[in-house]
């Protein structure tokens, strides 16, 4: 099949949900989604391959709604997944598994200081590139991209971040007519409130042993 002819049969319309036209896309979004959420909160690293097949229906389905930051991001949550994937199983190069974690103070503070100019460049891309909603599609594309990049480094702070983008993103897609997709985002709302209690019990029951220098660490 050639490029078009995938979009054409991602977004082929399956059924309705209230004003929402459910396609291929969001349907296996859905449950790609829900499932790569599930594993992260078990911190299994099976999370990356399902996490990237989300991402190529996300794709679809964001693109052909006109949300085109949140269609870009599609891309850089691929290639974050397939670093993130070698970071869990390679440790950054040490041939080790790596450990869970408690991010840096100061790891925390630029990311935090970062989501802020990335914000507003974004929506200034987005309004001249006529995206529908230009700075909560920026918001939310920096956050997760935020998020990302601890879940990479498997430090309990992600759930944090995902857990404000999705705050953001129930409602936007809700305000979108993809009814399905904001369901989903509740669904992964309540997975990250689980994850971070999850990740939370597991780093206090850490051994002595096992402490690391920013924090408590297990193995996955």
């Amino acid at each position: 099949m050639n490029r078009r002819t995938v979009m054409d049969v991602l977004n082929h319309v399956l059924f309705h949900l209230g004003q929402d036209a459910v396609t291929w896309a969001e349907l296996l979004g859905f449950v790609t989604g829900a499932v790569c959420v599930w594993l992260c909160v078990r911190a299994t690293i099976w999370n990356f391959p399902i996490g990237i097949a989300n991402n190529v229906f996300f794709l679809a389905l964001f693109w052909n709604a006109a949300l085109y930051a949140d269609a870009v991001l599609q891309i850089v949550y691929l290639l974050l997944g397939a670093i993130g994937w070698w970071q869990w199983l390679h440790d950054g190069g040490r041939r080790t598994r790596r450990a869970m974690g408690h991010a840096a103070p100061r790891t925390l503070l630029v990311l935090l200081a970062l989501v802020v100019p990335a914000t507003w460049g974004l929506t200034l891309v987005l309004e001249r590139a006529h995206d529908i909603a230009p700075f909560w599609d920026a918001l939310t594309t920096a956050l997760s991209l935020a998020a990302q990049w601890l879940l990479n480094a498997k430090q309990l702070q992600n759930w944090y971040f995902w857990i404000a983008a999705d705050l953001v993103y129930i409602p936007l897609y809700a305000v979108k007519r993809l009814d399905l997709t904001a369901v989903v985002y509740v669904l992964f709302l309540a997975l990250c409130l689980v994850g971070l209690r999850d990740w939370r019990r597991e780093l206090r029951g850490a051994p002595a042993a096992g402490l690391a220098a920013t924090g408590a660490a297990v193995r996955a």
